[in-house]
């Protein structure tokens, strides 16, 4: 999994940002929230799905860039099946940082500071032995587009995540990260951004990675194949709401989990979905705990017995 690998500090505002916000003076913006809380976590992308898919008993291989701050946060992954051989340390920038907040309607505001994911075009994927599959999920745009370049120079299978840095790339590097792409996973406002941004068609994106996977938060998922119907899949219903940060991260997880198990889309789907929602009723990307059988008896809940019992049958 080649992405960012970051410390998040996630706050919560009582209120609503749209009421904080005058339209009319947006060209002149500047706002502060009182926030209720503080809580750090350990997250970035590549993190959120390595933990997840060692929790569910994969060891996955991580690959990003940190700072000498990582020795805690390497431990924790180590601890919950990740291989971090993949990781480099920085000599003189700190691990990323990411500040959220979120209102009382789950919008939110968030930065991000790259810090040692600024080198992680650095690192030599060739270095890492066999891969069955890179995931190229959001990163430093340069080692996105070079990990992407590796990954077809030596006919690796590989999946485009770029969701959160589309808005720092250009046409140019998102339709190399899209050339040779097995899968594309978006959410719904991504999936119009990276349209708008390359001038492609959805169906023009669609023919040039074979199958993408859309993601529509309390709508569920959509999953497109050329030539085949669309398949749909609801959530898991949640039974509270924590915090959202990470809910996609969980998906891909429990999605790339289950077809390395050699389950179709939709079961993969609903796995994913089963890791989304355990996600979201969890303070933080790397906090959930999934059982297996009050997770089979979830998936019995929202999809029946027989999806139930196929995808706990690999838990």
């Amino acid at each position: 999994m080649s992405g960012s690998i970051a410390t998040d500090h996630l706050m919560t505002f009582s209120g609503r940002f749209s009421e904080q916000l005058l339209p009319e003076a947006l060209s002149s913006l500047s706002v502060s929230f009182l926030v209720d809380d503080l809580e750090v976590r350990r997250g970035g992308v590549a993190a959120n799905i390595c933990f997840g898919l060692g929790s569910l008993g994969l060891r996955p291989v991580i690959v990003g860039s940190v700072g000498a701050d990582f020795g805690e946060y390497r431990e924790w992954l180590e601890r919950h099946g990740v291989d971090t051989s993949g990781v480099a340390v920085s000599a003189t920038r700190h691990t990323a940082r990411f500040v959220c907040t979120t209102d009382t309607d789950q919008n939110q505001i968030a930065s991000f500071y790259p810090g040692a994911m600024s080198e992680a075009a650095d690192i030599d994927l060739g270095a890492l032995g066999d891969l069955d599959l890179v995931l190229i999920s959001p990163n430093a745009p340069d080692a996105m587009v070079a990990h992407a370049a590796y990954c077809r120079d030596h006919a690796i299978p590989f999946a485009a995540d770029p969701s959160q840095q589309l808005a720092s790339l250009d046409a140019t590097a998102i339709t190399t990260l899209l050339d040779g792409a097995q899968i594309l996973f978006n959410n719904a406002y991504e999936a119009a951004l990276l349209e708008s941004k390359t001038g492609m068609s959805a169906e023009e994106v669609l023919t040039a990675v074979g199958t993408r996977v859309s993601t529509h938060g309390a709508d569920g998922v959509v999953i497109q194949q050329v030539g085949e119907d669309d398949v749909r899949v609801p959530v898991v219903p949640a039974e509270h709401v924590a915090d959202p940060t990470g809910v996609g991260d969980a998906f891909r997880a429990g999605f790339l989990a289950g077809r390395s198990w050699g389950l179709g889309l939709e079961r993969s789907a609903q796995l994913g979905s089963l890791l989304a929602t355990s996600c979201l009723e969890s303070l933080g990307p790397q906090e959930y705990v999934l059982d297996k059988a009050a997770g089979q008896a979830r998936l019995a809940a929202a999809y029946g017995e027989a999806a139930a019992a196929e995808i706990a049958s690999h838990l």
